[in-house]
């Protein structure tokens, strides 16, 4: 091992041991309040910005904390083996909204916003997603038709992460035809613009302690300055986004699956049946073996991909894989923990129901299971 790779080894275990600390302490004692009063903790995504873990990504001269791929990785993972909502937050803050301003925004952009979101005084949100165009992006209905020094945005977002409580969101709108790939264009909207607001919170399954919600944009009028890169360029950098978001969403579905894990791994170890724990008997270890080894895969898939990340390579196809069987692998782990757990498991007094309920929407979010391997059919058949 070079020294350069043991300052990193070490760097990781830092983040690991500093983010594992920060959830036991901070978010464990409320995470299943949170979820059952569907609320969204505001306060918490402060400090985590004051941690640094809101801008993982961003350089310190805009106040992240200049780090890479594998401690975003890290970050996410260790948030989410205690609350995947919390965990789905800050992947979306991070490689989203912020993401999107750091990847395509000029100096003045970046001086302007990354500052606030990198350190938590502002929560962003982003959207693409519409009522009627979910997986077909391209169809997209909201506008936003050139007035002078402005653009003028009409329609809606749905589906979206901190739709109520962001302060500024990055908004893809159609400025050409529909259908067209270069019709679509990035526009930063702030709080508080004439034209832009937020419905009512969704109530959902799981990551309920996730603020969803809609965005509504009428007659928003939108200065010229606020469009990230070129006019029409929107639907391209949005497709490289969500490429590193997937990640993203890997490390979040390795994280719920491991909490379900280490939830399941415990009951076992202290549940007795016929005079002995029931980790001892096969049907329940053999599980927890599956469990571990799918855990083991997915997170690797996830780190090669953030490795390719980093190095600049192209990596569309490796974080499709990752996203994929990481948030398909999830889905099973969680279902076997409240297996092991058996008639405990369905009830609130354990955790493994919630893992349960999360970890499905790491599957449709960001890009359903089905879209990842339209993309990852499209690669390997375009090798």
């Amino acid at each position: 091992m070079t020294v350069l790779e043991a300052t990193r080894k070490e760097q990781l275990e830092f983040v690991e041991q500093s983010v594992r600390d920060f959830a036991e302490s901070r978010i464990r004692p409320h995470f299943m309040q949170w979820d059952e009063d569907q609320t969204f903790p505001v306060d918490l995504m402060r400090e985590l910005g004051q941690q640094g873990y809101l801008g993982v990504l961003v350089p310190e001269q805009y106040g992240g904390s200049g780090m890479g791929y594998q401690e975003y990785i890290t970050v996410i993972k260790e948030v989410a083996k205690v609350c995947g909502s919390i965990g789905l937050s800050v992947a979306a803050h991070n490689s989203l909204c912020t993401g999107h301003i750091l990847q395509f925004g000029n100096e003045e952009q970046k001086q302007r916003w990354l500052p606030k979101l990198a350190t938590g005084e502002w929560i962003g949100a982003w959207g693409l997603t519409e009522t009627g165009t979910g997986s077909d992006a391209g169809g997209m209905a909201t506008t936003a038709v050139e007035d002078g020094d402005h653009y003028v945005l009409n329609g809606s977002k749905n589906f979206i992460t901190h739709a109520i409580s962001g302060e500024v969101a990055v908004v893809i709108a159609r400025t050409g035809e529909k259908g067209d790939n270069h019709g679509m264009t990035a526009f930063v909207v702030e709080k508080g613009t004439l034209g832009f607001s937020a419905g009512k919170k969704e109530n959902k399954l799981g990551m309920r302690a996730s603020e969803t919600a809609c965005l509504f944009f009428e007659n928003c009028r939108v200065p010229k300055e606020n469009i990230l890169g070129n006019v029409g360029d929107g639907f391209v950098q949005a497709l490289k986004v969500l490429d590193g978001g997937r990640i993203s969403i890997a490390a979040l579905s390795v994280g719920i699956a491991e909490g379900a894990y280490l939830s399941a791994l415990q009951y076992s170890k202290e549940r007795e049946q016929f005079g002995k724990p029931i980790s001892s008997f096969q049907g329940i270890s053999f599980k927890l073996a599956d469990m571990a080894t799918k855990i083991h895969a997915a997170e690797l898939m996830t780190r090669n991909a953030a490795d390719l990340k980093e190095a600049g390579q192209r990596m569309t196809k490796e974080g499709a894989m990752a996203k994929l069987y990481a948030s398909e692998i999830s889905v099973e782990v969680a279902n076997d923990a409240v297996q092991v757990h058996g008639g405990y498991g369905y009830t609130k007094d354990y955790p493994a129901e919630k893992f349960y309920r999360d970890a499905k929407l790491c599957t449709i979010g960001e890009g359903t299971s089905e879209i990842q391997k339209l993309v990852i059919s499209r690669a390997i058949l375009a090798d």
